[in-house]
This record gives C-alpha cells, structure tokens and sequence, in this order.
C-alpha cells in the first residue's frame, strides 16, 4: 500500500526539480552579458614603452619568468607576423614588448 505512494511522491519531486531546473536555465540565459577579462590589450601606445603595457601586449604579468614571455612572445608573433598578412608595425611593438620583459630595453628604436 505504501509503495504506489512512494511512487507517486518520487514522481512528484522529479516533476518539481525539473520545473526549478528549466526555470533556473531560463533565468541565467535571460540575463545580460557581464564584462568579462578581455583577451587582448585596447588602446594606443604609450610614447616609451613601460614594463606594464609590454607585459600587457604580450598578455602576461610583469613578474612573468623569460620562458613564459618567449611562450607568450611566439603565439603573439604568428598571430600578427606581417608574412601572414600581419602589421609591420604591430610586429615591431610586440618585438620591443619582448625586449622590455627580457631585460634588453632599447630607447624607443622602433622603425615607425
């Protein structure tokens, strides 16, 4: 006698946790867009590169070994090397970016 209630009641919660779920689902698509880290650096050039907006265009942080700078330095160079239709003059900034993190900061030596 007891088991069709059992039945019924596990029904009946089922039912009920997968209503919440599909209106929880709605409630988190129905919500805006958040700001999220971006990926990439916005905004112009500084004059004289600085320590922070190198590590900024490589996408790395200014306490980051030279190993990971030479990572960082590679996969941003494919991305933008002018013979893949890439920006000369994006290059040479990323080129100086890797400097200033390697420690062989020149004085502004840039061709543009």
């Amino acid at each position: 006698m007891s088991s069709p209630l059992m039945a019924g009641l596990a029904v009946a919660a089922a039912a009920l946790a997968g209503r919440y779920s599909i209106q929880a689902w709605q409630a988190i698509k129905a919500r805006p867009p958040t700001a999220r880290m971006r990926k990439f650096y916005e905004g112009g050039f500084q004059q004289t590169m600085t320590r922070r907006e190198a590590a900024l265009i490589l996408g790395v942080r200014e306490s980051t070994p030279q190993d990971k700078v030479r990572e960082a330095h590679r996969r941003v160079m494919v991305a933008n090397h002018p013979d893949a239709g890439g920006s000369h003059y994006l290059a040479s900034k990323i080129n100086e970016a890797k400097d200033i993190m390697m420690g062989k900061s020149k004085s502004s030596d840039s061709a543009f």
